[in-house]
């Protein structure tokens, strides 16, 4: 088996079903035989350039373990999701665990947003 880096572009406006299409994926990864070892949910944020007359996208990062056969289904699904506006997927020497770069970047916006929430209520 190996290791995979999958991101995706999801369609704003069904930021309310990632929850859902990520159980999904997650269980046909594990159906396969595969592992999920990391799952991070980046949130809506802007896009370099309009996709579909879009300027932002709902962003999730997904490292799992897989074989090709559930690679292949996890493709053929992201293709057939009109919810996916697009993916990327890099195979990886190893199992990523740790928070990735943007992850971090992530929880200081958020760190930063409930400081300034506070600060305003104070």
């Amino acid at each position: 088996m190996r290791h995979y880096e999958i991101v995706l572009l999801i369609h704003p406006d069904q930021s309310e079903q990632v929850p859902a299409m990520l159980e999904r994926y997650k269980g046909m990864i594990t159906a396969g035989g595969g592992q999920v070892h990391r799952v991070e949910d980046w949130g809506r944020r802007q896009l370099a350039y309009m996709i579909s007359k879009l300027a932002k996208a709902h962003y999730l990062c997904l490292n799992i373990e897989a074989d090709q056969a559930v690679m292949a289904e996890l493709e053929h699904a992201f293709k057939f999701n009109d919810a996916v506006l697009r993916h990327l997927t890099v195979q990886k020497a190893k199992a990523e665990t740790t928070p990735s770069s943007m992850m971090k970047t992530v929880e200081r916006e958020e760190a930063r947003k409930a400081g300034q929430a506070e600060t305003a209520q104070g």
